[in-house]
Parts: C-alpha cells; structure tokens; sequence
C-alpha cells in the first residue's frame, strides 16, 4: 500500500549548518572589500615620546670628540748608530734647539776615523813627493834645453863661418856641407825639445790638478768621517718638551732608530675622527667653534686625511684667534663642525626610532591624539639636534620619535 507524501514549506533542520557556512562566507568577503585590515597594536602614552613638526632653521652641523695635540712633533733619531753612554736630558723637560738629549760611543766609527786621516797623510806625502820629482824632471828638460840651444849656436856660427870660407874656395865643399847638416840637426833637435817640454808641461799640469782633486776630496772626506763622530750627540731639533725618550744606558741604538720626539708647544691642534659618512663635505677651511663655559672659541679645519679606519677618518683642527687657557696635550674637547649655512627647513627632533625605520618611515599621530598611523618619510640632512624631513610630513602634525623595538611591523598604534 503506497504512503502519501506530505509537502513541506518551511527549511529542514539538515539545511541550517550549509546557509550558516554560506553567511560566514560573504561576511568574509565583505570585510576583506570594506573593511580595515591594519594591523593595531595597542601602547601606553607613558612608554611613548611625542614631537611636532615645526619649520626652523636647521643649522648644518656635526658634533666631534677630539684630542688635544701639540701643533708638531718632532721624531729623535740618531744620524750613527751606536752604545748609549749618557742621558743628558729626561722626559717631560723643556728642550732647546740644539740641546745634547743623549750621548752614544761607536768604536768602529772611531777607527774609520784614523783610517781615513792615514790615507790622507799617505796621499800628501805621495803628492809631496810627485811635486819633487816633477820639478826635477822640470829642472833637467831645462837644463837639456839650455845645451842644446847653446849647441844650436855653436854649429849655427861654424855652419857660417865655413859658409864664407867656401865661397873664398878655401874649404872643400864637404866640409861646408857636414857644417850645414851639423846645424840644421841641432836645430831640430832644440825644436823636438821645445814640443817635448811643451807637452811634459801640460801633461805635468793635468796630473798635478788631479791630484790636488784627489787630496781635496781626501780633505772632505777626513772632515765628513770626524763630523759624524759629532753626530753621536743626539740633538734637540727644535725648542720644545721632551715627550718620550726610550733609551737605556748600555744600549745599542741603529743609525734611523726612533727613540723618542719632542712636542712643539707653541702652539696646539685638535684632531678629531669624522664619520665616513661625511667625508665628502669635510674639507680644509671649513670652521668650527668650542663652548667652554661661557666663552666661544673658533677653529679651522687644517688638514683631512684620505684614509678610512673602522668607518671613520681623521681631521686636524687648529685655533682661530685665542684658545682656551691652560689647554693641555691630551685634553679632551668637543667640537661643533659647521658643514654649511643655516637653512629654513622642516624639522623634527632626534630620537631612537631612527635606529629601527633608518628614517624611510614615522608614526604619525592623528588629531585626536588616540591613534598613530605609520608614514613613508625621508630624511635628508641631520645634526645633533635635528633631523630635516624633505618628504612626507608638515609642519605642526604630532610624530613619535621614541624607539620602535617593541611596536614590531603594525601599522597602527592605538594609545591609551
């Protein structure tokens, strides 16, 4: 027997779960269209530090920590080496130019000495003794010139006379002829020698000037070898204080060894180290000014050098006018290095988040003060006060400029 089936209008039981599951989905849906998906986290005023952003004059300026150092300093190190024997002076004395500091013995130099002066005294007695016999020989070419022109003459008045008596016929003509050859030998022999003579003269001459140049540059050599033993009195270089002296007496000390300096405390300089970072703006000429209690001292970059250690680089200040009294090498100062003019700009003030953000991004607060929306910024220029924003914010909005550490990537903040 078949069963009637009744028709139901209204929805079963069974069907409740799906339209259910169906709501939740266009819910979801419609709060992933409509709604705020910032992720918020929640803060204390107390833990927070708030700043306003303000349009000021933005001095362009970056604070140093230098060192007080003599103005120079002078290296001690001796021209010869040798054995420390005396120290005249000791550390932390004042020093004149030429003041013996130490005293140093060097045997081997003691006997090139003597060497030298021994061959001085055996090349001037060899030159002596060049001159005599070069005057002897000078003597005996005179002397053999003089015979010879006295022999020319003889033969010359025979080679005459015997001239006249041949043309009286009364010698023969062979007679006449030996004494005309007998006269003309002598000639040339009295004109070889005048050129013998000549040519002895000059080469004489060139020898003796050699000599002499030899036993001058003896001379200066003699007088070298004695000034170094001068030169074993290390000497003070300049007026100023004997900073450091590390010798010991017995010591041996090489020629060029650094032993100790002298510090010129005439005048000071500050040298200070520079963040790499502004290594293309810091150059010689640029100013800078000291605050000691209520007086204001200015500087002047006078030196900065090229090279870069553990990402910063030394710079040399020197005073501009007066400078501190009682300043003293090794003293500790702060300097305001002034890297441009001073500039309207907008600014806020230093503060820990630029440790986490690096200043690409700020939380800005909202008028009502209770919420604070994170921001791209960008920060230009920075000194020890201030940082000046160039992008993204405007003047008189409220920012936090305490650390981030703990606010990890939301993007709102609500503050209680």
């Amino acid at each position: 027997m078949d069963k009637p089936i009744t028709p139901h209008n209204g929805l079963q039981r069974k069907h409740i779960p799906y339209l259910a599951a169906g709501m939740a989905v266009i819910l979801i849906a419609l709060w992933l269209v409509f709604g705020n998906h910032d992720t918020t986290l929640r803060v204390k005023t107390d833990e927070l530090t708030f700043s306003e952003v303000r349009i000021a004059e933005f001095k362009d300026y970056v604070r140093l920590s230098g060192q007080v150092v003599p103005i120079q300093v002078v290296q001690l190190s001796p021209e010869e080496g040798g054995i420390v024997t005396e120290r005249v002076a000791e550390e932390g004395c004042m020093v004149h130019k030429g003041d013996v500091i130490i005293r140093l013995r060097n045997s081997n130099l003691d006997l090139q000495i003597l060497n030298a002066e021994a061959e001085l005294a055996e090349k001037q007695n060899l030159l002596r003794n060049t001159q005599v016999a070069m005057q002897q020989d000078r003597l005996n070419n005179q002397l053999e010139q003089a015979q010879l022109a006295m022999d020319t003459e003889r033969k010359l008045r025979t080679y005459r006379q015997n001239e006249r008596l041949y043309n009286e016929k009364l010698i023969s003509r062979e007679v006449f002829v030996q004494s005309q050859e007998d006269y003309r030998l002598a000639a040339r022999k009295q004109g070889l020698i005048a050129q013998r003579l000549e040519q002895d003269s000059i080469y004489r001459s060139v020898q003796m000037d050699q000599m002499e140049d030899n036993l001058a540059n003896m001379r200066t050599n003699v007088v070298l070898v004695r000034e170094r033993k001068n030169k074993l009195e290390v000497r003070a270089a300049i007026d100023g204080e004997l900073g450091l002296l590390d010798v010991e007496l017995g010591q041996s000390i090489a020629a060029g060894q650094k032993i100790g300096q002298i510090n010129d405390l005439s005048n000071f300089k500050i040298e200070a180290q520079v963040d790499e970072h502004y290594i293309d703006r810091v150059r010689a000429g640029l100013t800078a000014n000291i605050v000691r209690g209520e007086a204001n001292f200015s500087l002047t970059v006078r030196k900065v050098y090229p090279e870069v250690r553990q990402g910063k680089f030394r710079t040399d200040f020197v005073f501009r006018g007066t400078r501190p009294a009682n300043i003293r090498s090794g003293q500790t100062y702060y300097l305001n290095l002034e890297l441009g003019q001073p500039e309207q700009a907008v600014l806020i003030p230093r503060g820990a988040f630029f440790q986490k953000t690096g200043g690409t991004w700020i939380y800005v607060l909202s008028r009502d003060g209770h919420t604070a929306f994170r921001r791209t910024i960008r920060i230009g220029r920075q000194n020890p006060q201030y940082y000046e924003v160039t992008e993204g914010l405007e003047p008189g909005e409220r920012v936090i400029t305490s650390g981030y550490e703990a606010f990890g990537d939301n993007e709102r903040l609500e503050i209680k």
